[in-house]
């Protein structure tokens, strides 16, 4: 029994946590009658009484609402918990053989790797090439056998076409695709993923399933917390379902894909089949090249009109920076003037028109320049040529921002307040009786009222998403763009936002909705246009 317990990729007992207050971004939702110190004091723990484990070759699916524990399990297992997120820890977590709570972190990070629903959270560098050789040379490891390493990866994982290139100027997905090679650099025996797909198009997720099957067949261990299950049919041994920090099911993969689609969705958990969704999609698609501009139903001029547009942007960026170079890497010694590979991004759009009363799906490949394009809508961004108009009028970037609201697919740039509340009310009078009301129906409608006071940077990803959606409603605005807004969102909080979207356009608002969510597309949108690849 003991050889077999060494053996484990990961042997979780009895674990309970409680984040310290300024930790508590995965904890569960505390009642909303109660204060702020009330609901610190009382509020369950993140984790309660959890055991879990993992052997090599043997991929584990946690699911369960927002806030339910699954986060707070990959940090056991990484180790970020205790060694980075502080509070209250009780029971064993051996990582890879090793002790979690004894041993220091730089032990366990050759031994497992991490993907986090962010992957700006985890990078160290501004060169794809330099993020992929980073954990290497922490490791102290010589030139040739990062260099070896480095050529591996990135054709194991399929992002050769993406070395030498600007983070900053890649999609989402395929950042989440960059760090997870860099995950794998090392050659963990553990990976944990923590909402790996919350950014992917299909063809990337269906690259992401191929990849887990591969580490499986390496011998790794996988643990992944996903809200989106049906990527992981076939690949999946076991799914382990968690409430509010404790686990409450364990299914056998077999067993779990039998289950009715009634009782995974009574349990709060996303569709394990998606071709209903897909063919509902395709429908959509073709319903708008056929018209051309969607026009059915709707009603009035149009709210905003584009003409000839091209999105892009032109200039390449330079500077120094280390560098792999076909003589070798030198450690991070040799600074090296290099010209970034990032391509300078252009592309035409079909004329769009989006009238007011519907919600618009955006939807295509990672890359396709989806952000780019509601980026430019908006006025963040000015369009290399062609117009837009508003209202019937040729429209500047000025007009642009005036009119519209966009919820970013990073939320983490547009939380400015010291709390929720602030947060939504920005911008209004607080002594606004008519604002405060609008403000709280709206933070109870997105479950956000028992976080009315805390930081927003305190939240966890799908809660901080529910935030910025909630300024979104609160602005009043005629165009309303969401990139990715069920990004990292369960079943409950994804049909909730669907419903608020539904409510807003009903309302007389313009909706502009950038997904890879084919659940929140199928089941909302009015229209969907889709941006094909520009490769």
């Amino acid at each position: 029994m003991a050889d077999a317990v060494s053996r484990a990729a990961l042997d979780v007992r009895e674990v309970s946590f409680r984040y310290d207050a300024g930790d508590a971004s995965d904890a569960a939702e505390a009642p909303s009658d109660a204060s702020a110190d009330v609901r610190q004091a009382v509020s369950p723990p993140a984790l309660d009484d959890a055991s879990l484990r993992l052997a090599p070759g043997e991929c584990v699916v946690l699911c369960g609402g927002s806030g339910c524990g699954k986060t707070t399990l990959t940090r056991v297992a990484n180790g970020l918990i205790p060694s980075f997120f502080h509070g209250v820890f009780t029971g064993s977590c051996l990582t890879c053989g090793l002790d979690t709570t004894q041993v220091p972190i730089d032990r366990l990070t050759p031994l497992t790797g991490s993907v986090f629903q962010n992957p700006k959270t985890q990078y160290f560098n501004a060169n794809s090439t330099d993020e992929l050789a980073f954990p290497c040379e922490n490791m102290g490891m010589e030139t040739a056998e990062i260099n070896r390493r480095v050529t591996d990866v990135a054709e194991r994982f399929g992002v050769a076409d993406l070395l030498e290139r600007d983070v900053l100027r890649l999609s989402g997905g395929q950042r989440q695709r960059i760090a997870m090679a860099a995950a794998n650099v090392l050659e963990p025996r553990l990976v944990v993923l923590d909402e790996p797909t919350s950014n992917l198009d299909a063809s990337a997720i269906d690259d992401m399933r191929l990849l887990v099957a591969r580490m499986k067949a390496d011998g790794v261990a996988v643990l992944v917390a996903e809200h989106r299950l049906a990527w992981l049919n076939g690949v999946a041994d076991r799914y382990v379902v968690f409430k509010s920090g404790r686990i409450v099911r364990s299914f056998a993969a077999d067993k779990f894909l039998a289950l009715s689609p009634d009782t995974v969705a009574g349990m709060g958990l996303r569709a394990l089949d998606l071709e209903p969704y897909r063919q509902r999609v395709r429908g959509l698609v073709a319903s708008e090249a056929a018209s051309g501009r969607g026009a059915d139903g709707a009603s009035g001029a149009p709210l905003l009109r584009t003409r000839g547009l091209v999105i892009g942007h032109d200039r390449r960026r330079t500077g120094l920076r280390f560098g792999l170079a076909g003589t070798g890497r030198a450690n991070g010694r040799d600074h090296r003037g290099v010209q970034d590979r990032s391509m300078p991004f252009r592309r035409a759009v079909d004329d769009l028109t989006l009238y007011r009363g519907q919600i618009v799906g955006l939807m295509g490949c990672n890359g396709a320049g989806k952000t780019t394009l509601v980026r430019t809508l908006t006025g963040l961004m000015r369009p290399l040529s062609g117009q837009i108009e508003l209202d019937g009028r040729v429209a500047n970037a000025h007009a642009l921002t005036r009119a519209g609201f966009m919820v970013m697919q990073d939320v983490n740039y547009q939380l400015f307040s010291a709390s929720v509340r602030e947060e939504l009310m920005l911008g209004f009078d607080e002594d606004d009786a008519d604002a405060r009301t609008r403000c709280d129906e709206i933070l109870g409608e997105l479950d956000l009222t028992a976080f009315a006071d805390r930081h927003p940077m305190s939240l966890s990803g799908g809660q901080k998403q529910r935030v910025a959606i909630g300024s979104a409603l609160m602005c009043g605005k005629d165009l309303i763009v969401l990139d990715e807004p069920t990004s990292g969102l369960d079943r409950l909080h994804m049909e909730q936002v669907g419903r608020l979207l539904r409510r807003l356009a009903d309302s007389g608002r313009t909706l502009l909705v950038v997904t890879h969510d084919e659940e929140l597309a199928a089941g909302w949108c009015d229209r969907i246009v889709m941006l094909s690849d520009p490769r």
